[in-house]
């Protein structure tokens, strides 16, 4: 039986991981505990990418798969900036370093062509097997069915996960043919088993036939005009070898079947065509046995019909086909390859839950700050309503040559902020701080370019022969990121002009506020008071202290309404373990129900307070109801 064929590996080369991902998952999850996992991430890249000729080269690329697996369902696809470069795993070498080459800024393309070394991986570890004893036949059965499995997995999804033309060896027609080629050979495997094992001729028969079948559709796929020049030279050739030999021992035990049911001449014809199909296997040292054996019968057989039997022998294109057995399946690709090792990024919530998370926290924050707003503006129509009264500053009793406990309070307020001399520094600050971030941004946009028109330059000097990716393409969410940093500068710009114009309007009212009490007392106009012992004032002063604890039970409210908190990443797990999705909305406004529901309530009855306490200080002052 000739030699298993092994796929060659996709090459690639270093590039760092640790600063683009540690940077995204800062930015995505605001935390930087990952370092550490990030570096063991790295390191096992390197033994992924440069270990593949080594015996362990499969442990590699299990262990950076699965950990490359849990990262990328936990990272935004359109964030990674990390330009991963693989070769065509057929490329026999040019100019510019290889025909074929693609580079992709995408946790997917680097996990398919993982995926593609572990199925070449798994091929070369099958065919070092010696194919002599039952241990080493299960586990080239098992190595080759779990490549083609790999591969008829990546012919369906690679086009979804590159979202552009692949290099040729990660074309579907090629991993549509590596896959039959993969299950064809661990077809072989186990006939050569059960010919060891000495099973029933019958089914021998059959299981030699099936392999036979699938040695003919990867021939099919193998001679296809596009894919011939990606084999080596000794592919098509062996496996033409291949089906002929299954093709002949199928055959062989087939005739033996016949033998048994009294066929002579079905036998001859069968142990004819066989020695004819398999020629090669004189040679070999595991069927030259067979082919002998083959030999000796036949001419034992046709011994015994020409003095015995005198059966008509049939031509081999009379023969029934033999039904061949199907024993060989694609494995599925796993969740996971190595069992008993740390998820490196466990505590990362998967992207679909953290968006969720993240859209529960703006529904969250959407429904608190719609309360808080209710009592903001309800306290705002408070202060307007007081202030158009001249309340509560007409009835606060001051002793002779004090300020108002409201103005003390609003002037400790601006000198504790730093008063007008620390609003004017951080004003001069916004010129130099401008230029600078204008400074960076018009740099990295200047780069951006520069880098394009080079790579258009050299795009038109060498035509097809320049086969890297665009700088359009590579270069996309860096040009998308400094148009975002464009706006955020034009809008502070926007606002500074805003401040500036509040400031001059206000200056004078702030630098008094910023003053000294003997400057604020000096500053703030005199006016006399009502009379102490009036009935009606009394009346006026309580109700100010009613809208005093108004205000101070609204603050309480307040705070209860910003210590909201919702822990649903349990609950998210959960339903995206159990239905593969989640309903974001209904679970987020379940949850939110419990907290937000008697602090609704709350707000209500304060705004309801309010309401009263108006009318009655309206009523007091003999003036009309203002809305």
């Amino acid at each position: 039986m000739a030699e298993l064929l092994a796929v060659p590996f996709k090459k690639s080369s270093d590039v760092d991981i640790v600063k683009p991902l540690k940077n995204l998952i800062q930015s995505t999850y605001n935390t930087e505990e990952y370092s550490d996992a990030l570096t063991e991430l790295s390191r096992l890249r390197s033994n992924a990418i440069w270990k593949i000729f080594e015996k362990s080269n499969l442990e590699y690329l299990n262990s950076y798969y699965d950990q490359l697996v849990s990262l990328e369902s936990k990272l935004p696809p359109q964030e990674v900036q990390i330009p991963f470069k693989w070769k065509d795993a057929f490329d026999k070498g040019s100019i510019f370093g290889g025909r074929m080459s693609l580079t992709l800024s995408s946790l997917s393309y680097e996990r398919v062509c993982i995926l593609f070394n572990m199925a070449a991986a798994q091929s070369a570890l099958a065919s070092s097997q010696p194919l002599d004893n039952e241990e080493s036949l299960k586990l080239a059965a098992k190595l080759l069915q779990q490549a083609a499995g790999i591969f008829s997995h990546l012919k369906e999804t690679v086009l979804l996960a590159l979202h552009g033309e692949p290099t040729p060896d990660l074309a579907p027609d090629t991993l549509a043919a590596l896959a039959a080629l993969m299950l064809a050979q661990a077809q072989e495997v186990i006939a050569y088993k059960c010919i060891q094992d000495e099973m029933k001729p019958s089914m021998a028969a059959r299981v030699c036939a099936g392999a036979a079948d699938l040695y003919g559709d990867a021939l099919r796929a193998l001679q296809r005009d596009s894919l011939r020049p990606l084999w080596d030279r000794d592919w098509i050739p062996t496996v033409t070898t291949k089906q002929q030999i299954l093709s002949g021992l199928a055959q062989y035990f087939q005739a033996a079947v016949c033998q048994a049911g009294g066929a002579p001449g079905q036998e001859i014809a069968r142990l004819t065509l066989a020695l004819k199909l398999m020629p090669q296997a004189k040679d070999h040292p595991r069927l030259q046995d067979i082919y002998r054996r083959c030999g000796a019968r036949l001419a034992s057989a046709q011994k015994d019909n020409d003095f015995i039997y005198h059966e008509r022998i049939p031509e081999a294109s009379q023969l029934e086909a033999i039904k061949g057995a199907a024993v060989a399946k694609p494995l599925p690709v796993q969740d996971k390859y190595c069992t008993g090792v740390k998820d490196l990024f466990e505590g990362l919530a998967p992207a679909a839950v953290h968006r969720a998370l993240a859209a529960s926290e703006a529904r969250k924050s959407d429904a608190v700050n719609a309360e808080i707003n209710k009592l903001r503006d309800a306290t705002q129509l408070l202060n307007s309503v007081l202030a158009s009264l001249n309340l509560p500053a007409c009835v606060e009793t001051v002793a002779p040559g004090s300020l108002p406990a409201s103005i003390r309070g609003k002037a400790a307020a601006v000198r504790g902020a730093g008063g007008a001399g620390g609003l004017r520094a951080r004003q001069a600050e916004l010129p130099a701080l401008l230029a600078r971030n204008t400074e960076l941004l018009d740099e990295a946009e200047r780069m951006l370019r520069e880098e394009e028109e080079a790579d258009n330059a050299l795009r038109a000097q060498f035509g097809a022969r320049w086969t890297r990716t665009a700088s359009a393409q590579l270069t996309a969410t860096f040009r998308a990121n400094a148009d975002k940093y464009r706006q955020i500068i034009d809008n502070a710009v926007r606002a500074d002009k805003i401040v500036e114009e509040k400031y001059n309007q206000h200056k004078e009212s702030i630098s008094l506020l910023s003053g000294s009490d003997s400057e604020l007392e000096a500053g703030v106009p005199r006016a006399g008071g009502p009379r102490a012992d009036c009935a009606a004032l009394s009346t006026l002063r309580k109700l100010m202290d009613d809208v005093e604890t108004l205000k101070a039970e609204r603050d309480a409210i307040e705070c209860e309404l910003k210590s909201v908190t919702l822990d649903m990443k349990q609950q998210f797990l959960t339903a995206l373990a159990a239905s593969g999705a989640l309903d974001e909305p209904a679970l987020t406004a379940a949850a939110l129900a419990a907290p937000l529901t008697p602090l609704r309530q709350q707000v209500q009855e304060t705004v309801q307070r309010q309401e009263e306490l108006l009318v009655k200080i309206q009523v007091l002052l003999g003036v009309g109801r203002i809305e």
